[in-house]
């Protein structure tokens, strides 16, 4: 399974974004995805994920009522709005994957995004 990002971008503080992540390869196996986030100088940490029938999400509280997370099976594509951007939202977003047919998760490379305030 091959993740690419998109949609990152420089943005002021209350607009908003929306990310892509693109999966190929094996995705029949995908039985989860999800968005990840590490700032300049933290640990990587949960935004959201969502099952792969799309019929269960789960959100860090930072988030909750901001973003929401969704895909597109079909286009074998996720997503991610986010509303009300924050400074604090800047980082680097990487896109996660949780596959039956392995133990580790795939990962994307991360798309940037940066909230000016």
């Amino acid at each position: 399974v091959q993740l690419v990002e998109s949609g990152g971008g420089l943005i002021q503080a209350g607009g908003s974004l929306r990310l892509s992540c693109a999966a190929s390869g094996s995705t029949f196996s995908i039985v989860a995805m999800g968005w990840y986030r590490q700032a300049p100088g933290k640990q990587r940490e949960l935004v959201a994920v969502i099952t792969s029938g799309g019929g269960s999400t789960n959100y860090a509280d930072s988030v909750k009522g901001r973003f929401t997370i969704s895909r597109d099976n079909a286009k074998s594509t996720m997503y991610l709005q986010m509303d009300s951007l924050k400074p604090e939202d800047t980082a680097l977003y990487y896109c996660n994957a949780l596959s039956s047919a392995r133990r580790t998760p795939y990962w994307g490379r991360g798309t940037q995004v940066t909230v000016s305030s």
